[in-house]
């Protein structure tokens, strides 16, 4: 089980910087409704806030190759581990 979940975790990440190469930027819209008063987090790091209420996302170019070569290694560990018998 904790092989797939491994397996699983790494596929994903993967598959994030994947998408990652293939979009410059992703604009997030906000719901006019609720007010934003949650603080500050580490997503809001590449976040930038437009004029109206939405927010945009520009990954940096690195985090593309970055989060391939985790879920790659994570993928390649899960594979690695030894099977229970």
């Amino acid at each position: 089980m904790i092989r797939s979940i491994f397996f699983a975790s790494g596929l994903f990440v993967s598959l994030c910087g994947a998408s990652f190469l293939m979009v410059d930027k992703m604009v997030l819209t906000v719901d006019a409704s609720k007010p934003d008063e949650r603080p500050s987090e580490f997503r809001g790091l590449f976040m930038e806030e437009t004029d109206s209420d939405r927010k945009v996302f520009n990954p940096p170019e690195w985090a593309a190759f970055s989060l391939m070569s985790i879920g790659t290694v994570t993928m390649l560990y899960a594979i690695a581990l030894p099977r229970r018998h």
